[in-house]
């Protein structure tokens, strides 16, 4: 079954098609730190981008994050994803693992990743292989490090914008000094920073583009082939910063400027792409991105621009450091759901049936509205991803037993209510009124189910190898609702 697209994704659309057809045949202007305006045009159009070039950031830093990625690769750890965009799927080239908060996950193009858990304290996550662990911790300190490199580009903006001046460079190298917040930020200031630099997970992304040769090319400035297409970082804390740190395995570290028939960015080295939404006066920019390489996107600049991934030559890994909005995308919160429903059984007997506590319309229709969150934004997602977590650690093993274990119990929920239904006695005003509660939940839910069965399908004709999927049998009719999770 083919998903409506939503109204968002709609008007996403159009616009992009509106902007190509006035394109027609040419291209946007675009800029690289070859151009004479570069500097001057990322001051005033994108002041809230920042770049720390690599000799700014610890050696020792460097060092130990470069050989974190390489472990995580040498172990398996990075997955290619099969996302869903306008209802369609679609394999990801690049690879990615989530590593953040325990119990956090992180949503984007209709996909849920979660966490493999960084050691904070009071974790008790358990790794497979003592070097996971490890890299593990640094992706933890890297984060600490990044967090506060945040905190001070975001009191440098802010002195910035009080003061009124163009004074602080965007690219800042490690011997220039740095603004302080000054007396004149309050308290309420400094914990709004910090609260914007709270980041809870890092999205670990790896590409080698000799192994990628079908990557699209950049539609809107000609500035060559994409990694990663033009967009806004979804499911974001508002207002909150993004940090990423970079690393290209090896290959050229100059851009070759002294190539007269090079124009344009260097296609051999990793470029960030920045454009202003929809905006086709402002020229885009096309920063390289050398080893060990580190931007921040501040304040409100991941929803006023748009950026893209420019592929280069070499292999490349990246950590991409985020404040999650997680108030419904932590494994506290769905269990917290899942009790919720379950407040209205009121006794279970041997073979799983149940009786409920109330019949009242709020009642059921809030126990199926979480009873399809839990099998669709929790169980099939987690299981669509197959094995991939336990490559790393059994953290999510016990916790997914647990939801499945709710959600069986939440179909016979619903076989109760329709049990109810037709009980013989029940008033039909009753009935109806049941039956109207629950309806637009099951009906959801059959959908859905049609739409997951269509994925595994074309899960299975990617040959993307899935050890575990959930497959669950499309209901024949609304008393037929117990399908088993394998």
């Amino acid at each position: 079954m083919k998903r409506t697209p939503t109204a968002e994704e709609r008007e996403r659309e159009a616009k992009k098609l509106r902007l190509l057809e006035e394109l027609e045949d040419t291209w946007l202007p675009y800029l690289t730190p070859k151009d004479d305006e570069f500097y001057q045009q990322w001051q005033l159009k994108y002041p809230k981008l920042i770049l720390r070039e690599a000799a700014s950031v610890p050696e020792l830093l460097h060092k130990e994050v470069q050989q974190a990625f390489l472990t995580l690769h040498k172990h398996g750890c990075l997955f290619r994803d099969l996302v869903r965009i306008q209802g369609k799927d679609l394999l990801t080239p690049v690879s990615r693992i989530l590593i953040g908060n325990p119990g956090c996950t992180y949503k984007y193009l209709n996909t849920r990743l979660f966490t493999v858990p960084w050691p904070v304290k009071g974790s008790d996550a358990k790794y497979n292989e003592a070097e996971i662990a490890a890299a593990c911790q640094t992706f933890l300190k890297l984060n600490s490090y990044l967090q506060v490199e945040t905190i001070q580009a975001l009191e440098e903006l802010a002195a910035k914008e009080k003061a009124n001046i163009d004074a602080v460079p965007v690219c800042i190298g490690p011997d220039f000094p740095r603004v302080g917040m000054g007396s004149s930020f309050d308290g309420h200031d400094e914990i709004d920073m910090k609260n914007r630099a709270a980041y809870n997970v890092t999205l670990l992304n790896f590409m080698d583009p000799q192994k990628m040769p079908y990557l699209k090319e950049e539609p809107y400035f000609g500035m060559g082939k994409m990694a990663v297409s033009w967009h806004h970082d979804e499911n974001l804390v508002d207002r909150s910063a993004v940090a990423v740190y970079s690393y290209s395995c090896e290959g050229p570290e100059e851009e070759s400027e002294d190539d007269p028939q090079l124009e344009g960015r260097d296609p051999d080295i990793w470029h960030v792409g920045f454009k202003i939404s929809w905006d086709i006066e402002t020229p885009g920019l096309a920063i390289p991105l050398h080893q060990g390489d580190c931007y921040f996107m501040l304040d409100d600049l991941n929803a006023t621009h748009q950026h893209c991934v420019l592929a280069g030559l070499p292999p490349r890994f990246s950590s991409t450091h985020r404040v999650a909005e997680c108030s419904t995308g932590t494994l506290e919160y769905i269990l917290q759901r899942c009790q919720v429903a379950l407040q209205n059984v009121r006794e279970e007997a041997d073979n799983g049936e149940i009786s409920l506590k109330s019949l009242e319309s709020v009642v059921l229709k809030q126990g199926e509205e979480i009873h399809n969150e839990v099998e669709f934004e929790w169980l099939r997602q987690f299981w669509f991803q197959g094995s991939r977590y336990k490559k790393c650690t059994d953290w999510w093993c016990q916790p997914m037993s647990q939801l499945e274990e709710m959600w069986r119990k939440m179909e016979w929920l619903t076989s109760a209510v329709l049990r109810e239904v037709r009980r013989e006695g029940v008033p039909m005003e009753q009935k109806n009124e049941m039956l109207t509660s629950i309806l637009a939940s099951i009906t959801t839910r059959q959908n859905l189910r049609r739409e997951w069965h269509a994925r595994a399908a074309a899960q299975r004709s990617m040959h993307f190898v899935v050890k575990n999927p959930i497959i669950l049998d499309e209901p024949s009719n609304l008393s037929d609702l117990q399908c088993p999770l394998i």
